[in-house]
């Protein structure tokens, strides 16, 4: 280990982007085994970890990263699936420079960070090529829970129910399970063959996956609760944020969650709506996160004559992961930054032609440390867009199942908990986006992980 001074960080190689932006494959090439010990080897065990503390699954870096050095691929392995309930997912699709690679010691000391990201989907990829499958014991338990949703929280939570031997009955309102990571981030960065194989596993350990099933409208939330012993909400925040402008309903606007649904759904052979084809369009993205990236990097791949991002700050303040916003750049995209949104211009017909932005600055900063936007008067300008896809977040939807069993939801719509995870309806636990608002994967993920051990301790 720490050969740090003399093996400098190396990323996976890229497929070059004028190759991959003609399909939806993963762009990036697994590690090879030396490669990925090599690298490894330059982590240098710290006593108190910061990588393992800044990752919100507390997931056993160091370890696993000393047993992939040793190429004991059995224990790094094992390691890696024990604290994350898919550890392939979230090494492809976690903002690893913003958590474990961004605390990371070498990044400190200017050596640069452990490729971390990388080393972790290497290691379940090349267990399962070896034959490596997480364990569960199977059902072993009379008890049973149900689960509403079967996105990242959903599927967590499931994952560690099951290891315990408890019984999962999994309720999702779609013809596919995985939520988010099936229908919101586009294929090139995670393979939807990835996510079939954990429901595979999942089912093989006991999980009854219910599809095409939504809860208050298929099936009331009264009979799934008299069907079993309690109940995890994981129903996501699909709802998306207004711009509040002119014409922002326009025809040819676009908010960035239905766009990148529909693209998948096309992926997956199903028919869309003509709304959604952006070949031959010029496409505006406004907003600067990695949904805005999916949405920008997708209409590039559909097609789309020309593809601009814009987004209200500078680049160095843009709240999108410095990978995807580079992988976006080389792929083609055109950025404008420091500009605002002001209205939709449209034509006779109502049809989107153009979109009134205003320029802005960087004021003083707010109590949460980041500086005001502020708006330079008398800055308008134009661009050019036949789409205009929307991407300033989202927030909880509120479904009247709620309300209709006693689950209380705080102002915004998020579904209120107690330290247990437990709503305010007994027996009922709810985590993941439905309660924090759109957030990271591996956040959801380790509410389901923590949501799990305390119904498991209620059960027992």
């Amino acid at each position: 280990m720490q050969n740090f001074t003399e093996v400098e960080r190396i990323d996976p190689i890229r497929r070059g982007s004028n190759e991959r932006i003609k399909d939806y494959k993963e762009i990036y090439e697994l590690f090879k085994t030396p490669d990925a010990a090599i690298q490894a080897e330059r982590c240098i065990q710290c006593g108190d970890p910061y990588c393992h503390n800044k990752c919100p699954l507390h997931n056993y870096i160091p370890f696993w990263l000393k047993a992939t050095a040793n190429i004991d691929k059995e224990l790094a392995f094992k390691l890696s699936n024990e604290t994350n309930p898919y550890p392939e997912i979230t090494g492809r699709i976690c903002p690893h420079d913003r958590l474990c690679e961004g605390d990371c010691t070498l990044n400190q000391d200017g050596f640069g960070a452990i490729t971390i990201g990388a080393i972790e989907t290497y290691i379940s990829e090349n267990g399962f090529k070896h034959g490596l499958k997480p364990a569960f014991p199977g059902v072993t338990s009379k008890k049973r829970i149900a689960v509403i949703g079967s996105g990242p929280a959903g599927m967590s939570v499931a994952t560690y129910l099951l290891r315990a031997g408890i019984g999962v009955d999994m309720y999702e309102k779609s013809s596919r399970p995985g939520g988010l990571l099936t229908y919101g981030i586009p294929n090139f960065k995670l393979d939807k063959k990835i996510v079939q194989r954990r429901f595979e596993w999942l089912q093989e350990a006991g999980l009854n996956l219910i599809l095409n099933c939504e809860v208050g409208k298929d099936i009331s939330i009264s009979e799934i609760y008299q069907k079993c012993d309690g109940i995890f909400i994981a129903i996501g925040a699909g709802k998306p944020r207004n711009a509040n402008i002119k014409n922002e309903d326009a025809k040819g606007t676009l908010q960035a969650i239905e766009f990148l649904v529909n693209i998948q759904k096309k992926l997956f052979g199903d028919s869309i709506d003509e709304k959604y084809n952006v070949k031959d369009k010029n496409v505006v993205v406004v907003g600067g996160g990695d949904t805005a990236m999916d949405c920008v990097r997708t209409s590039i791949r559909e097609g789309a004559r020309s593809v601009k991002c814009l987004y209200r700050r500078d680049r160095t303040n843009m709240p999108g992961s410095k990978k995807e916003i580079k992988n976006a750049y080389d792929e083609g995209a055109d950025f404008i930054f420091n500009a605002s949104p002001k209205e939709i211009v449209v034509n006779s017909d109502g049809k989107t032609i153009a979109i009134e932005m205003q320029k802005t600055m960087l004021g003083e900063k707010d109590k949460s440390g980041r500086q005001r936007v502020e708006v330079i008067k008398g800055s308008d300008f134009r661009v050019e867009a036949d789409v205009v896809i929307f991407s300033l977040g989202f927030i909880p939807e509120v479904p009247s199942f709620l309300a209709g069993n006693g689950i209380e939801v705080n102002k915004w719509g998020g579904i209120v908990i107690d330290e247990n995870y437990e709503t305010s309806k007994k027996g009922i636990y709810a985590g993941g986006d439905c309660f924090r608002g759109a957030d990271l994967v591996v956040r959801a993920a380790n509410d389901g992980k923590e949501a799990a051990h305390h119904i498991i301790k209620k059960l027992k």
